[in-house]
């Protein structure tokens, strides 16, 4: 049996965790001190109403002989993606129910969609990023570059020509700057993206 040596080149800590104990060890030596925290994200408010009477009612239903549904279909229940599909009709984006899939989440599907492209691609990446879009390809064995993100371009790093990725993450708005690419800027990134026949992964 081998192991996968790859992921023997990811950094001792995720970066997270790194973050939260360098600011926990600043508040002991610097009590009272305000900090903006620029690491990892968290909700600050409560669920809202509407979101809480949909998880009762689904409980309530998965907890009835007569309305327990089971495990859900392998692309989302059908309910759920016809409603889906309204949603973007109203914003006049005519999708196909067969073109939407249920998932447990983006950040999952980032790291998952991996599997269907070859680790010999080269990946180019914004910095600064969300760690998990690098992590992900480096467990994979696939070379990872960084377009630079910094005050001179808003941090909105553009392509270089003179370069040939395969895989191509963008994030607008970014995290976790929050910088936003325009219509111009993005169609940039995908005649750039055509030109080298590369995929965008956009989150």
């Amino acid at each position: 049996m081998k192991i996968n040596r790859n992921f023997l080149d990811l950094k001792d800590s995720y970066l997270f965790s790194t973050i939260a104990k360098k600011i926990k060890a600043y508040q002991e030596q610097n009590p009272g001190v305000e900090i903006y925290r620029l690491g990892i994200g968290d909700v600050t408010m409560p669920l809202v109403p509407a979101v809480i009477e949909a998880i009762r009612k689904a409980t309530d239903e998965m907890g009835q002989k007569e309305t327990f549904r089971g495990y859900g279909p392998e692309q989302g229940y059908d309910f759920l993606r016809e409603e889906i599909a309204k949603y973007y009709a109203r914003k006049k984006v005519s999708l196909d129910k067969d073109e939407i899939f249920i998932s447990d989440g983006a950040k999952s599907d980032l790291g998952n969609i991996l599997d269907i492209l070859d680790p010999s691609n080269k990946v180019l990446i914004p910095d600064p990023v969300y760690p998990a879009y690098v992590d992900t390809n480096v467990m994979a064995g696939r070379k990872v570059d960084t377009a630079q993100g910094n005050q001179a371009n808003g941090f909105k790093p553009m392509p270089d020509k003179n370069y040939k990725a395969d895989i191509i993450y963008l994030c607008s708005p970014n995290n976790p700057t929050g910088a936003v690419y325009t219509h111009a800027e993005l169609k940039e990134w995908v005649d750039y993206a055509n030109s080298c026949n590369a995929v965008i992964i956009f989150y």
